[in-house]
């Protein structure tokens, strides 16, 4: 069958609709399969980011620069349930998700981002899940995800990961860091080889090492010369093997310097347990051991001496005691003060007085041996503790020994050398006491016996002596009462110019006759009152009573005489004394030429300084000074220049084998040249024979005063012997001769 041409043509026109169908619907399927791969290929790509999500814990974020709000992302355990407070799709306010303290920097950390100023947005801040939720530091990251037509970034995704455990390592790795380098003690870290890994800068300091002169080298070029090799070796084994130590070792500076430190030493090991490190932390405790042994050498040693001290002393004697009572022996404490010590301080002044006392303790220790205790406890006193004795005249034979000992000079630099003795007091274990503090009250109280006895000996305790030592003390308490009840007198011995052979001076001398006591030596209350201090107000009521004798007499008719009367340091040094003299001679209307004051050398010598500004105040006044006692005392001569002397008595020590002893002739004849070149008078005290009168005559003494011219008088019994006395005149051969 033929076709038309308009069938023909349909046909053919439908045969390639049919073929255009079909490549579209092959075309669709194509696509479509394609859009399944894609689709299935997309899929699996966001399976694989929350896979990655799920897996780093990391949070997905798009945060939108106009509205400043941000869209949050963390995918749950599943992968597929997101676990963020808001609604998903919902948006939160920045300010909502971020900490207020830490807003501020992550927007200008956008900022800086937006504006080109960094290749993406990094921030560390702390933000919460949720509104209850505790705040967590992340480190958050992100780039732009879309721009507007301008190019302006307008939203940004990234995202966070959590940091606060990291965060808190670091931090505390920073704080060990600041702890190591703020440290006073050195801290090194050595590793299984003892070679250095790492030293902090109090290491450096206290060593003198730098950090690079240490790194990887052994620990041995610290070790010191005061330990062996082998004490080193013996601490790092114990190290190794209990992985701790702890002591006090010797160590060396890089200056050879060698320091005492105290060193802990701890081991760490690591977490496999395959690394050891050794932590070691070194104190230098130098300073403060030197300061401790200070600390105990002062609380048991003596400084001046060396010698142990009263407590050290106690401890010693204690043990003493113990020992000899468990094996039957005796101990022996000897109490020993030195002779007059006192006016050799003063006079030669306090440093020579050191050198003496440090003399002393050497001879003292010589003589003893070193294996007895010899201490020091305050001033010139010095105890000796013997023990092992078998009888107590071993004791005595030690102190004899003593003694002579000290006949040799003591040395004192300076070529000086210095002749003094000691008086020594002697107890006894058991015989006298079986307790420390007993045995050295008792010796104490025998060594002033000794003194009483003349001084340069020793005695052995007895119970008598407290006998003596009790009635010192009624006596003093007896002194305080004296002067209120009316018990002190004065007498007045004559002085005579060998010149004119006229009394030109007498000398008030103190007398006390206690309604308990009777008559009482000057002697033995004297030095009570100066003890006390009752000699100021004593001395002043002497003072007064002279100068109103003294008055009365000239107002009888004795005109041109002197009153002499002895002051006490303690006058001269406390108080106003110039004034006191001042109101004392204005009250009895004297004329202060009239009134010589005595002192001793001891007097003159204590506080030289403000002794001599006394002095002057009163030669201001008119009063003339005298030295009493001259000869006796250690000083030197050059105060004779320097001090405002009127008047020299030569004591009766001198005086009295004057005829005798050529020694004594020569030294009374000296002091009397001496005297009158320095332009003094020269009074010689203690003349008791006509003999010792013709050599002072023959001597050009100006002054004698004595029994050989009166004993000391009443007040009116004075007052009669110079009324009654006719002037005679002494020739240079001692005869006398009526005056014309």
């Amino acid at each position: 069958m033929r076709l038309s041409a308009f069938e023909g043509t349909l046909l053919t026109m439908l045969a390639g609709s049919a073929l255009l169908l079909a490549g579209v619907v092959t075309v669709l399927t194509l696509q479509r399969r394609a859009g399944q791969r894609a689709l299935a290929k997309l899929r699996r790509s966001e399976e694989r980011l929350r896979m990655a999500l799920w897996a780093t814990g990391e949070l997905f974020w798009d945060y939108e620069c106009g509205n400043d709000t941000v869209f949050r992302l963390r995918l749950g355990a599943s992968g597929t349930e997101p676990t963020d407070a808001e609604e998903p799709g919902g948006r939160l306010e920045v300010a909502e998700v971020i900490h207020p303290d830490d807003l501020d920097e992550a927007r200008a950390a956008m900022q800086r981002y937006l504006d080109g100023e960094s290749d993406e947005f990094v921030s560390e801040h702390r933000i919460r899940q949720s509104p209850d939720g505790p705040w967590a530091w992340v480190r958050a990251r992100g780039r732009a995800v879309e721009r507007d037509d301008e190019g302006r970034v307008t939203r940004v995704a990234g995202n966070s990961i959590g940091i606060s455990r990291s965060r808190g390592v670091e931090r505390e790795r920073q704080i060990a860091r600041e702890v190591l380098r703020s440290m006073n003690e050195a801290v090194a870290v050595l590793d299984r080889h003892f070679r250095f890994v790492a030293v902090n800068p109090a290491f450096t300091r206290i060593s003198g090492y730098a950090e690079g002169e240490v790194l990887g080298q052994e620990a041995e070029m610290l070790d010191s010369t005061q330990h062996d090799s082998a004490f080193y070796q013996h601490i790092r084994t114990i190290v190794r093997r209990d992985g701790h130590f702890s002591g006090e070792m010797w160590q060396r500076r890089k200056d050879g310097e060698e320091f005492l430190c105290a060193l802990e030493c701890n081991a760490v090991v690591g977490t496999a347990g395959s690394s050891v490190l050794f932590v070691c932390v070194l104190t230098d405790i130098t300073l403060q051991k030197r300061a401790e042994q200070e600390l105990r050498y002062l609380a048991n040693f003596d400084t001046l001496t060396n010698l142990p001290n009263r407590s050290l002393l106690s401890e010693r004697l204690s043990r003493a005691i113990v020992r000899a009572r468990r094996e039957g022996n005796h101990v022996a404490v000897l109490f020993l003060d030195l002779d007059r010590f006192k006016d050799i301080n003063d006079s030669l002044g306090h440093a020579a007085g050191d050198r003496i006392l440090r003399a002393t303790a050497k001879r003292l220790q010589e003589t003893v041996g070193e294996h007895q205790t010899v201490a020091r406890l305050s001033g010139d006193e010095f105890t000796i503790v013997l023990e092992n004795l078998a009888a107590a005249e071993e004791a005595d034979h030690v102190a004899r020994e003593i003694i002579t000992s000290f006949e040799a000079p003591l040395e004192i630099g300076n070529r000086q050398e210095v002749v003094i003795s000691p008086s020594i007091g002697i107890s006894l274990y058991p015989d006298h006491a079986q307790v420390p503090t007993e045995l050295l009250k008792q010796a104490d109280t025998a060594m002033y016996q000794a003194k009483s006895a003349g001084r340069r000996t020793y005695m052995r305790y007895d119970d008598a002596m407290d006998v003596s030592i009790r009635k010192r003390a009624i006596l003093s308490g007896a002194l305080r009462k004296a002067l209120d009840h009316d018990e002190f007198r004065l007498v007045y011995q004559p002085r005579l110019a060998l010149d004119s052979s006229a009394i030109v001076g007498v000398e008030a001398l103190l007398r006390w006759n206690g309604a308990e006591h009777g008559a009482v030596p000057p002697d033995e209350f004297i030095p009570l009152a100066e003890e006390s201090g009752q000699i100021l107000e004593i001395g002043e009521w002497v003072l007064r009573e002279a100068c109103l004798a003294l008055r009365r007499w000239q107002q009888h008719g004795l005109a041109g005489l002197s009153m002499a009367v002895n002051v006490s340091v303690l006058q001269l040094l406390r108080g106003n004394f110039p004034e006191v003299v001042r109101r004392i001679l204005e009250d009895a209307r004297l004329d202060p030429r009239s009134l010589e004051l005595e002192l001793t050398e001891s007097v003159l010598m204590a506080n030289a300084g403000q002794t001599a500004e006394k002095l002057l105040a009163l030669r201001k006044l008119g009063v003339s000074l005298a030295i009493d006692d001259f000869g006796t005392g250690y000083s030197s001569l050059a105060y004779l220049k320097r001090l405002p002397i009127t008047t020299l008595k030569i004591d009766k020590a001198f005086i009295r084998d004057v005829t005798t002893d050529p020694e004594d002739a020569a030294i009374t004849s000296t002091i009397i040249t001496m005297a009158h070149s320095l332009g003094l008078r020269v009074v010689a005290e203690g003349v008791e024979t006509e003999a010792q009168m013709r050599f002072l005559v023959g001597q050009n003494c100006d002054e004698i005063q004595g029994f050989w011219l009166a004993r000391p008088l009443e007040a009116h019994a004075c007052l009669a012997f110079m009324r009654g006395r006719a002037p005679q005149r002494l020739c240079a051969d001692g005869v006398r001769a009526a005056m014309p």
